[in-house]
């Protein structure tokens, strides 16, 4: 089966730039991420998303998961969980990050680069 691939235009913008200034996410008292390197999406009316280098994510703090989804815009998505500890996820924060690891084409600008959901990571200027 087939997935559906769309191409950003005026129906569907997407920009991609570079942050201003170092921005920072963290996430029950953990510092996940801190990066002058961010990158800023926006993509058509959805609120904007900071996705962070993955050389300035500490990866120690997160576990890949099961989950998966594709967006026929950037391609297919991976998930991150936090962990505790013992490297187990952490109740209730599973799915924290995603990241589009080989992204369409028309958003390589992202490849490489993780983001946080802002409903369970705060992501804010640091």
């Amino acid at each position: 089966m087939s997935r559906p691939v769309k191409t950003p235009g005026p129906d569907h913008p997407i920009e991609i730039h570079a942050a201003d200034g170092a921005f920072r996410a963290v996430c029950a008292g953990l510092l996940l991420a801190h990066s002058a390197r961010a990158l800023v999406l926006q993509e058509a009316r959805y609120p904007q998303v900071i996705y962070f280098p993955r050389e300035d994510v500490d990866l120690a703090l997160l576990e890949r998961s099961t989950t998966s989804s594709w967006c026929p815009y950037k391609g297919e998505a991976s998930y991150f969980s936090l962990k505790t500890n013992d490297a187990a996820p952490v109740a209730g924060i599973a799915d924290v990050a995603w990241s589009y690891e080989t992204p369409l084409p028309a958003m390589q600008d992202i490849a490489g680069f993780i983001a946080f959901y802002a409903s369970k990571v705060v992501v804010e200027g640091a």
